[in-house]
């Protein structure tokens, strides 16, 4: 018998910052599909956000519903005028039964899609339901919404606000101050984060997540000869947190061939938990790195992978990028950027957003000094027309202006 249930039936809701996105696709949008890493939450937001007795929910994880989309798939979409699908990167033949059914009703919000793997990415998935749907990205959770806020990072006030008023706005907020290395531990996925109090229990969490991602979410995306090899690309990338992608290098260290190490390169990104930052390519009067960086989607399970016991300062690098990726999917159209120069110069992160750039630098330090900025003054004066203030965000207490334009503030008064 498939298993098919009403949404009544929810989990514990913490608030999401990707909510009201989420509502507002649904209103204008026939198909919205959520995607993101297993395990971030992503049941249980559409369930809230879409509960009631007319909407039905399946996921493809039950074999038997997996086999009505594979054999009967035109039959399952219709058995509601609403449906939510869950983990419909496991039938391509079901988005297509979804094209067909909304190409002759395209009432707002009929079909709630989630997934484990980015659609778009796959090859195996012919049907992107372009010009049908909304796609959205559900990170694991921000610092904010660990606290219950739902919400990211002051992003959106930093480019509203003057850069002259920053700090009275950072100091506006009153957030509890986070240790940023049991923020890196825990990370943001749900059961960790919120439920599991020993680093024992989180770490038999995180070993049970990279098994199954590894021996049944992976094969869903493609065929991987070498688990082993995989794992193993897996620890190089963990350990390489916020460096640049370079693939020959990697291949060589781990042992596996170039091309292999570019499709493993590529299925991590699919599956939401390798993130590649592209560097900020405007170029003025310097030669620039163009190859992309290299992050995790989760802090916890990358040490885990990386078999790291104590986070280092990349993973607060890290918990800053994945704040910002929250807040770019949220629909607002920024964009996310590194920038290096061939000389070396590098900036953390460059925000590019209604025509303004925000860079940002990131240091584990409590008593940041001026030659942590010295390349933010570099990019400042490159980009000089179009630069707000630059932003260092550090493990103290203090928010100042280090210097003429250069704003330190803690990390946690930010995210």
């Amino acid at each position: 018998m498939i298993i098919i249930h009403t949404m009544n039936d929810r989990q514990k809701y913490v608030p999401r910052l990707l909510e009201n996105t989420l509502k507002q696709a649904l209103r204008i949008s026939p198909v919205v599909v959520v995607t993101g890493a297993r395990q971030t939450g992503k049941s249980t937001l559409v369930q809230h956000v879409q509960p009631g007795q007319n909407r039905l929910y399946a996921t493809l994880d039950d074999l038997e519903t997996l086999e009505a989309a594979t054999s009967q798939p035109d039959a399952l979409v219709d058995r509601a005028p609403f449906m939510t699908f869950d983990e419909v990167q496991r039938s391509p033949d079901l988005l297509r039964a979804v094209k067909r059914t909304v190409d002759r009703n395209r009432t707002p919000g009929r079909f709630i899609l989630t997934g484990s793997a980015n659609l778009l990415l796959m090859k195996r998935v012919s049907e992107s339901l372009a010009g049908r749907a909304v796609y959205l990205t559900l990170m694991p959770f921000t610092h904010r919404e660990l606290q219950g806020e739902g919400s990211h990072g002051l992003w959106t006030e930093l480019f509203s606000t003057p850069s002259r008023d920053w700090p009275e706005l950072i100091r506006s907020r009153r957030p509890s101050e986070t240790e940023w290395q049991k923020y890196a531990l825990h990370g943001g996925y749900p059961t960790p984060a919120l439920q599991l109090t020993s680093r024992a229990d989180r770490s038999l969490w995180f070993g049970g997540y990279a098994t199954t991602y590894l021996e049944r979410d992976l094969q869903d995306i493609a065929s991987v000869n070498s688990l082993v090899d995989f794992r193993r690309l897996m620890r190089g990338i963990c350990l390489r947190l916020g460096n640049i992608v370079n693939q020959t290098e990697i291949a060589r260290d781990i042992g596996l061939s170039q091309p292999t190490v570019h499709r493993h390169l590529d299925v991590l990104e699919a599956s939401y938990q390798l993130v590649r930052l592209p560097a900020y390519a405007v170029n003025r009067t310097k030669r620039l790195i163009k190859t992309p960086k290299a992050y995790w989607s989760d802090t916890g399970l990358a040490l885990h992978l990386a078999g790291e016991t104590e986070p280092s300062g990349r993973h607060l690098e890290n918990l800053v990028a994945c704040d910002l990726l929250a807040w770019k999917g949220t629909g607002i159209g920024a964009e996310l950027h590194y920038w290096r120069a061939t000389t070396g110069e590098e900036v953390d992160f460059v925000v590019e957003w209604k025509k303004k750039l925000l860079s940002i630098e990131v240091k584990a330090t409590a008593k940041p000094r001026l030659a942590d900025v010295r390349h933010l003054f570099t990019f400042r004066e490159e980009y000089k027309k179009t630069s707000l203030a630059g932003l260092l965000l550090h493990a103290g207490q203090e928010t100042y202006w280090l210097a003429d334009g250069i704003l330190a503030t803690p990390w946690w008064k930010v995210l």
